[in-house]
């Protein structure tokens, strides 16, 4: 009978799993991702890009590092930048708050080597894939555009989350479309899913909400079809 070796302990081993997402098709990416890895220097407290380190995609499309943090001495401190043509990058996970300064997924590896294994085991974590300014949405998708500025500077917040959300009218599921804003604060969001409608009027009305941070947001009401061609501009102020 053949000795089968913990997946803990194999030389193989990936202190982390990533599986990119693309959340407007509802689908794992399986090509034109990239994943960039940096390791943390605790003596000059910086970044610094690996970039000896190549990641591996898996027959599942995850990414993973096999090997990183073999026979190290003590955890390091990683992350993974990642970048797709026509994508933004969600980093905050599933429950997390959102916070526009996030850079990049960052994690621990942990010392192991044949005959103890790591600490912690690797956990695969979902990586979201949200439409850009410059995603190539099918024809006869629906989608408005505009730019996320500071309520009191005027100034464009880049990387904000954009969101619109709501219910169907005929079987009440709820549905969520979301973005975010690039370098210039410009957005494009598609709303595929009807909005709030009053009889008889023939006019959908949505909320859009915008968020910088935890306590920095601002929200705007548009009424489609009339305001489907107009720059929207969504203020973000302390709340």
């Amino acid at each position: 009978m053949t000795d089968f070796v913990l997946i803990e302990r194999s030389v193989l081993f990936s202190p982390a799993w990533f599986v990119p997402y693309d959340e407007h098709n509802q689908r794992v990416r399986a090509t034109g991702v990239t994943a960039l890895l940096d390791r943390f220097d605790d003596d000059e407290n910086v970044w610094l890009p690996q970039e000896d380190v190549a990641a591996v995609r898996t027959p599942s499309a995850a990414i993973v590092y096999p090997g990183l943090g073999r026979r190290e001495p003590q955890p390091r401190r990683h992350r993974v930048r990642f970048e797709a043509r026509g994508y933004q990058v969600l980093y905050p996970a599933d429950g997390e708050p959102f916070s526009a300064d996030a850079v990049g997924i960052e994690f621990l590896t942990f010392p192991y080597n044949d005959t103890q294994p790591p600490a912690a085991p690797a956990e695969a974590r979902l990586v979201r894939l949200l439409p850009s300014v410059a995603f190539p949405y099918m024809p006869g998708v629906r989608t408005v555009y505009g730019v996320v500025v500071d309520g009191s500077t005027r100034a464009p917040v880049a990387n904000a989350l954009v969101e619109a959300r709501g219910t169907t009218s005929q079987d009440g599921a709820e549905w969520l479309e979301r973005t975010l804003s690039d370098a210039r604060g410009a957005f494009r969001l598609a709303l595929r899913w009807e909005g709030e409608r009053t009889a008889p009027a023939p006019a959908e009305t949505f909320r859009l909400r915008a968020t910088e941070r935890p306590g920095r947001t601002g929200e705007l009401v548009i009424r489609l079809p009339e305001d489907r061609d107009r720059q929207q501009v969504i203020e973000i102020v302390e709340q």
